[in-house]
């Protein structure tokens, strides 16, 4: 998926593809690069959250820019908008997760890390990171957050599926969620604040690097 991606996007930065121009189908780039259609289709999604596409149901996909956008989409909102959010948000949820975690909070968040360290389904895997910033969420005692996290989901999804395929995020993730669930037991607000500080940071670093076509 990376190397069609990178591929199709050389293709549209040095113009052989240019604005208002309708790329392939699906099927014909899946000939054309000896791949599943839905490896295709990943790379699609991939040049979509860039700014570089548009899907038009029915249509198919046209280039709208020459070049990623600086604040790529997931969905309904911006990587800017996320970063924002998760900021303000998941960071004193954090410091509020490690003063007011139950037992059974430990024990979930110690079981959402190990399965994610053994899934090997990028999908899998997703769904239980969107599940790990959720149970944050509810170990912090106010159902509030969980709620903002909740309205994000999918987003955030989008946006973890994006990092982990473009920027081979996954192995660095989890050692970031070890970091954040140890700084959580600890009971400290400062460490936890900190683990979540340093795990949001590298996220928002890596998005920089891919649309810089540093990855």
């Amino acid at each position: 998926m990376e190397a069609v991606l990178a591929h199709l996007r050389k293709l549209i930065e040095r113009g052989d593809y240019p604005v208002g121009a309708k790329l392939p189908s699906e099927a014909s780039l899946s000939r054309e690069f000896e791949v599943s259609r839905s490896v295709i289709r990943e790379a699609l999604r991939g040049l979509q959250a860039l700014g570089m596409t548009e899907s038009k149901t029915g249509k198919g996909t046209f280039v709208t820019a020459t070049g990623p956008a600086d604040n790529p989409t997931f969905g309904p909102y911006s990587a800017r908008d996320l970063i924002e959010v998760r900021r303000h948000v998941e960071i004193p949820v954090a410091g509020y997760a490690a003063l007011r975690r139950s037992q059974d909070d430990l024990d979930l968040l110690a079981h959402l890390v190990e399965r994610m360290d053994a899934e090997t389904d990028n999908t899998a895997w997703v769904a239980l990171d969107s599940l790990f910033h959720i149970s944050i969420a509810q170990a912090s005692g106010n159902p509030v957050f969980g709620k903002v996290i909740e309205e994000i989901r999918d987003a955030l999804a989008r946006q973890s599926a994006f990092l982990n395929q473009l920027g081979d995020r996954r192995r660095q993730s989890n050692a970031e969620h070890r970091a954040i669930v140890t700084a959580i037991e600890s009971g400290s607000e400062p460490e936890a604040v900190a683990a979540m500080t340093a795990h949001l940071t590298h996220v928002e670093a890596t998005l920089t690097s891919i649309v810089n076509g540093d990855q």
